[in-house]
């Protein structure tokens, strides 16, 4: 396609809600997306119906031409140097930009990430930084580069996390305000006055959560106990088991009992059920045993006609 305009042609790549508001704001401003990238329609539902992906939703409703790619091989780089863009954008598309479609936009490619580089570089930073009990996140807008989440920062916001924020409370805020600092950055880079740094301090690392890293360890104290549910929530799942099945813990925080449980065991109180950790209780106000809907955990605990001990 012929470069015409004097403002910068700009692919846009991500996947999944969160990449839904930058792409919003960038065509909200004024900025001139070319095309978009995303992953293909994947199965969802019990029926397993083929659906687009979020950002595959907002770029037919904005009108802009779309590219399904699993991964960026040859064939969608040909696809997308067809465009001919001047800058590569990237807000949690899924998949890995390498040469030659890394260099390939006359101003490279900026990556909008969810965490205060370089802490937390990888796929999960929200949920490993609340896991980590960390008091604040934020998003970084960096130069990608080969090596993971190593490139110069444009520019960060700092996000506080509330008390019972879980990732996607948190990664709902972020991608908010950081749909805001990537517009800045661009249009910094269309006026030549964006500049970047290098990353100072040590990385952390943040890969992808797996089931176990979901599992609730009722030995650990209340504080670890909450600082895990809250990273592993909505995804992959906060769970514990229940007479070797997986029970769902969907809604927990801190609670005032000052009752002795002992770590697992279950008791009634008021809005919920409180379980005992290495610590002191914490409330638990929804679950899903399974095999079951989802339901208040207090008419869960009702139903049973014996005691039990989560976690067995």
């Amino acid at each position: 396609m012929p470069h015409t305009s004097d403002r910068l042609r700009i692919v846009f790549a991500g996947t999944p809600d969160v990449a839904v508001p930058s792409l919003h704001a960038l065509h909200a401003a004024g900025h001139e997306i070319a095309a978009v990238v995303t992953r293909p329609d994947a199965p969802l539902g019990r029926r397993r119906i083929l659906t687009p992906s979020p950002v595959a939703r907002a770029a037919d409703e904005l009108g802009l031409p779309v590219v399904k790619a699993a991964r960026l091989d040859d064939e969608a780089t040909a696809r997308i140097q067809d465009f001919a863009p001047d800058l590569g954008v990237i807000v949690a598309y899924g998949g890995l930009v390498r040469e030659p479609l890394l260099s390939a936009p006359d101003h490279g490619w900026i990556n909008l990430h969810f965490s205060l580089l370089p802490r937390w570089r990888g796929a999960a930073p929200v949920q490993h930084a609340l896991i980590a009990g960390d008091s604040e996140t934020g998003s970084s807008v960096f130069r990608l580069v080969p090596e993971l989440d190593a490139g110069d920062v444009f520019g960060v916001r700092v996000h506080a996390p509330g008390a019972d924020d879980t990732a996607g409370d948190v990664l709902t805020s972020l991608a908010g305000s950081g749909a805001e600092l990537l517009v800045d950055t661009v249009a910094g880079i269309e006026g030549g006055t964006a500049v970047a740094e290098p990353q100072r301090g040590t990385p952390t690392f943040a890969p992808k959560l797996s089931l176990d890293d979901a599992r609730l360890r009722w030995d650990a104290s209340a504080d670890e106990v909450l600082a895990r549910f809250r990273g592993v929530t909505p995804e992959p799942g906060a769970h514990t088991t229940l007479a070797g099945e997986r029970f769902k813990i969907l809604a927990a925080r801190r609670s005032d009992a000052t009752e002795a449980l002992a770590p697992g065991a279950v008791s009634s109180t008021r809005g919920g059920v409180l379980v005992g950790t290495g610590t002191m209780p914490i409330l638990v106000e929804r679950v899903q045993p399974s095999g079951k809907p989802a339901m208040a955990a207090a008419d869960w605990h009702r139903g049973l006609r014996d005691a039990v001990v989560l976690g067995a």
